[in-house]
């Protein structure tokens, strides 16, 4: 027989929308918005980067980091996210959310600012301290992921809970879209301080000397949001959720939550007694697996491959952009103008495609539920990838970049309007309070490691197959053509992946995880299944 969901945890399924709501997903969206602009900023900045440190006197072409040393610049960060998203997920439920919640800020305030201040006396002095600084920053980072997304799902209705954990995810939009903006500002003000000639036209001159502040700058401007929204965040009391179903505290909880909802919830202390006295699982326990092995794998393996196409898209849309022509040639344009003209690009892309993609998520994911959305976005990225790859030279040629920007602009507003989004949600719903936020991290932990696929294995793939045309330093690769079919082959994985994953549009969360079942029945996609005992 079902046991009654407590009066604090129903006033909270039941809550009107308020400006709590709003100020929770502020809060936990600024975090995500620093994010985003923190780890897709570096990717404006790598070329300057090598222009700067990289310069070869004689070449025809402007410098670039060296293979290894793009990849650690692109990637470190990625590296230490994953491992933060373990860390700060598994204390998440060990600590508390709010406990861990202000660490996390106040590591990205602190290593986005030292990330602008690398130093060294030799090139490779400076990318080491940049990647020293950036790889902590990831840390911080991954952090967020777990923490933010358990929030907002234990403080929202049940009702819009998919729309408000949405929201703060959709801020990631934000931040890429600003962090492009923010790189056009800058790059715009010392193009009209410093009037510099092409990198054809006089190599040394092409790059001034003052354009060392401009990477410094967009870096360290990421840390501003997140040091603004810092008192808010230590504000917020504990989650209702975990206060009552983890610590065991319901009449704190309940009084946290007056003060919140401005009504009052008196628990009685038998039912309490009653719905946190069951039987508890672990995370390496034969009733988890049974229970939600399946769930993790799904969301797992959703998140891996969907960052492998994401990232490889996002942090290297440079060379694809250089590579249709939409960009001109390196060696046309000085260092400033490389920088205004990537991020140009990219802001556009942002704009059109990711940040739309994002809020449709938002507007539709209480209405068409998130195993729809999760699986048409595969699907249609799937389209719009081979929609690239099969004419790929057709885009290449003079006249037709138009028509390929419009396509990639839709691989991003079907990624962020379907798999991005949801690979964030729906991990923050399934799983027990005790464990929720460890099976987040875990969740985008996989992420993640899908991300560092990409990003380091684009970055080599992506090399043109004549070993003549390939950036100095790099082996030949497949090619752009070819690394987008294999990107399609890998959301085709994530579409087989998604029938593992749950709907859990309209219920509560102790109802997803069985919190408020008996201990022999849980729910699954295809009906009730009995567990032994």
């Amino acid at each position: 027989m079902a046991r009654d969901q407590l009066q604090v945890l129903n006033a909270l399924d039941g809550a009107k929308t308020q400006l709590y709501h709003f100020t929770t997903i502020l809060i936990a969206g600024m975090g995500f918005f620093t994010d985003a602009y923190d780890l897709f900023c570096i990717s404006l900045v790598t070329k300057l980067l090598g222009r700067i440190y990289y310069y070869r006197p004689g070449s025809l072409d402007p410098g670039s980091l060296p293979p290894n040393v793009a990849a650690a610049v692109n990637g470190v960060a990625f590296c230490r996210t994953l491992s933060g998203q373990l860390f700060f997920g598994w204390l998440g439920d060990k600590m508390g959310r709010k406990r861990v919640y202000g660490v996390t800020l106040m590591l990205m305030v602190i290593f986005s600012l030292a990330s602008g201040l690398s130093f060294g006396h030799t090139p490779r002095g400076v990318m080491a301290t940049l990647c020293f600084f950036r790889f902590w920053l990831g840390f911080a980072i991954g952090g967020d992921y777990p923490l933010s997304a358990t929030i907002m799902s234990e403080y929202a209705n049940k009702k819009t809970r998919g729309a408000f954990i949405a929201a703060v995810f959709a801020m990631q939009g934000f931040g890429i879209l600003t962090g492009g903006i923010v790189t056009l500002i800058v790059s715009s003000v010392f193009r009209a301080l410093f009037h510099t000639p092409a990198y054809q036209d006089n190599p040394m001159a092409s790059t001034p000397a003052e354009a060392d502040y401009v990477w410094r700058i967009i870096l360290m401007l990421g840390a501003l949001p997140a040091l603004i929204t810092y008192y808010w965040r230590m504000k917020m009391p504990e989650t209702a959720r975990y206060t009552a179903l983890v610590s065991k505290n319901s009449k704190q909880a309940a009084s946290d939550m007056s003060k919140v909802l401005q009504v009052e919830i008196i628990e009685d202390p038998e039912k309490v007694e009653e719905f946190t006295g069951g039987k508890e699982f672990g995370l390496f326990s034969r009733e988890f697996l049974l229970r939600h092995g399946m769930h993790l794998l799904g969301t797992a393996m959703c998140w891996f491959v969907l960052d492998i196409a994401y990232y490889s898209q996002n942090l290297f849309q440079k060379d694809i952009f250089t590579a249709i022509n939409w960009i001109p040639k390196a060696g046309t344009m000085s260092a400033l103008e490389e920088v205004f003209r990537i991020a140009h690009a990219q802001t556009l892309i942002a704009l059109c495609g990711t940040v739309p993609g994002y809020w449709f998520t938002v507007g539709l994911i209480d209405v068409v539920g998130r195993f729809r959305i999760q699986l048409v976005g595969f699907l249609m990225m799937i389209v719009f990838m081979l929609g690239l790859a099969v004419p790929y030279h057709h885009w290449t040629t003079p006249g037709n970049h138009i028509g390929f920007v419009v396509m990639y602009a839709f691989t991003f507003f079907f990624a962020n309007f379907g798999p991005n989004s949801t690979t964030f949600i729906v991990p923050a719903e399934i799983f027990p309070a005790r464990l929720r936020s460890t099976c987040h991290g875990i969740s985008a932990a996989a992420g993640k490691a899908g991300a560092i696929v990409g990003s380091f294995g684009f970055l080599y793939a992506a090399q043109n197959r004549d070993k003549t045309k390939t950036d100095h330093g790099y082996p030949p690769g497949i090619g752009i053509r070819n690394a987008l079919f294999l990107l399609a082959g890998f959301n085709f994985v994530g579409v087989i992946f998604t029938l593992l994953v749950p709907e859990t549009k309209g219920k509560s969360l102790e109802q997803l995880t069985g919190e408020i079942n008996d201990d022999k029945n849980v729910e699954t996609r295809s009906g009730t299944q009995t567990l032994p005992v």
